[in-house]
C-alpha cells in the first residue's frame, strides 16, 4: 500500500504534531561505524544535531524530541503557523534568507544584507509563500536533509544519495500517543543496544535535557538573525580575499551568534504551562527556538523517572510493576499501565505501519475527519489503552 499524501497527514496552516523518520540510503551505517568499509562516521551525528538546532532557530517548527542513530533518525516535530503569523515581514525575510540565500556559488560567501531583506519584503506574493514554508515540516526536513547529504558526499568524495527517500511521517493525535512516542524516540539507542541507559544515549533529546539539568552549556548553532549593512557587505567582498572570506564563514558557522546556551535550550520545553491559554502562541524571543510552549502535562522529574523505569525493563530477567505514582500518570492519560513497557519496547508492533498515533478513539476521530472509515493500527493499539 502506498504512503498517504502529505496533504492527508498534515497541513502548514494548522498546528499538528508529527513523528518523523528519515533513513540513510539502503539503511547503511552512514552516521556510525560502517562494518563494510571499516570507517567510523559517528561524527556525522553531531552534524545532524547542529543543523537541526540551527533550523529550530529560524523555522516555526518546534523540535519536541529526537534521536539520531547510525543509519536513521527520529524526530517529533510540531509546526507552528500561529507563531509565524506573529513574525514581522522583516523577521520572515531574514529567517528565510539565512537558510535559502538564493545566491550563486561565488556570491554565496556574502551574508544576507539589509537590501536583500527589503527586496524580499517588497515582493508580497513571494513573502506570503515564504511565510507558509517556514511553518511547513516538509521544508524543515528539506533544509535539514540536503546540506547533510552534500557534506557527507564531500567527505566521502563521491556523489549520489545519502538519504533513502522522502521521510516517513505519523501524525500524533493525543497526549497519550505523544508521551508514548516521545519515550520510544528517547529510548531508541537503548532499544538498539548501543547505550545502556538514557544518561549514555548521546544525540537524543533525553540526553540533552539530562545534561542541561547538570548545568552543561554548548556553543549555540542558532542563525544570526540580523542582516548586515549593504555597504559594509559590498566593501568586505571587494577588499577581502575569497580564501579569507571562506575561512571566516567557516568559523562563524561553528557559533554564528557567539553565544553559549543550555544544552536543551533549542528544544521545546517538556511541560505545558498551565497558566497560559492553549491558543496563546508563546513566541520565543531569544533566537534559539520558535516558541516557549511545552507539549506534555508531565513534569521533567516524572518523565525522567518513567524513562529510567522503562529503560530498565528492557534488561532480560527484569519484570516489575509500574510504580504507583507513574501508573497514576499513565492511567490519567488513558494508557494501560500494565501494557506500558510492551507499548514502548514493541512500538513497531502497534504503530509501525500506522499513519496515526494515539488512543483508538482519537485515531478513529482523525480518520473520520479525513473522510476515511479507519486508520491501520486502531485494533492492535487498543490493547495498550484503557
Amino acid at each position: 500500500m502506498p504512503r498517504p499524501q502529505r496533504s492527508e497527514q498534515f497541513s502548514d496552516s494548522e498546528v499538528c504534531v508529527l513523528h518523523v523518520v528519515q533513513r540513510c540510503v539502503r539503511r547503511a551505517w552512514l552516521a556510525g561505524f560502517d562494518k563494510e568499509s571499516g570507517k567510523d562516521y559517528s561524527y556525522r551525528k553531531e552534524w545532524i544535531r547542529r543543523r537541526m538546532e540551527a533550523l529550530a532557530s529560524v523555522f516555526a517548527v518546534d523540535v519536541l524530541s529526537y534521536a539520531i542513530l547510525s543509519n536513521h533518525m527520529h524526530q517529533i516535530l510540531r509546526n507552528r503557523p500561529d507563531v509565524v503569523a506573529k513574525w514581522s515581514d522583516e523577521d520572515v525575510a531574514i529567517r528565510w534568507l539565512r537558510v535559502f540565500p538564493g545566491r550563486r556559488l561565488e556570491e554565496h560567501l556574502a551574508e544576507p544584507t539589509e537590501n536583500d531583506v527589503k527586496t524580499l519584503c517588497r515582493n508580497k506574493e513571494r513573502l506570503a509563500e515564504v511565510r507558509k514554508r517556514l511553518s511547513d515540516v516538509s521544508w524543515f526536513m528539506r533544509a535539514l536533509a540536503e546540506p547533510i547529504a552534500r557534506m557527507a558526499n564531500k567527505d566521502d568524495q563521491c556523489t549520489g544519495r545519502f538519504w533513502e527517500g522522502r521521510f516517513k511521517a505519523q501524525r500524533i493525535v493525543d497526549e497519550a500517543g505523544l508521551l508514548a512516542c516521545s519515550m520510544y524516540v528517547d529510548l531508541n539507542p537503548v532499544r538498539a543496544a548501543i547505550a545502556k541507559d538514557p544518561e549514555s544515549s548521546v544525540h537524543t533529546s533525553a540526553y540533552d535535557r539530562i545534561e542541561a539539568g547538570k548545568g552543561e552549556s554548548i556553543p549555540s548553532a542558532a542563525f544570526d538573525l540580523k542582516p548586515i549593512p549593504t555597504e559594509e557587505a559590498g566593501r568586505k567582498i571587494r577588499e577581502t580575499p575569497v580564501a579569507e572570506l571562506r575561512e571566516e564563514r567557516k568559523t562563524k558557522r561553528r557559533n554564528p551568534t557567539g553565544r553559549r546556551i543550555r544544552r536543551d535550550a533549542w528544544l521545546s520545553p517538556l511541560r505545558l504551562n498551565p497558566k497560559v491559554l492553549s491558543d496563546e502562541p508563546q513566541v520565543h524571543t531569544k533566537g534559539v527556538r520558535s516558541s516557549d510552549r511545552g507539549f506534555l502535562n508531565v513534569s521533567w522529574p516524572d518523565y525522567k523517572r518513567l524513562l529510567d523505569w522503562t529503560a530498565a525493563q528492557g534488561v532480560e530477567g527484569i519484570a516489575a510493576a509500574v510504580p504507583a505514582r507513574l501508573a497514576k500518570t499513565l492511567t490519567e492519560l488513558g494508557i494501560d499501565a500494565s501494557m506500558w513497557r510492551d507499548l514502548v519496547w514493541n512500538w513497531q508492533k502497534y504503530f509501525g505501519k500506522s499513519v496515526c498515533v494515539g488512543r483508538p478513539e482519537s485515531i478513529r476521530a482523525s480518520a473520520e475527519s479525513a473522510g476515511k472509515h479507519h486508520y491501520r493500527g486502531q485494533v492492535s493499539a487498543s490493547a495498550c489503552f484503557v
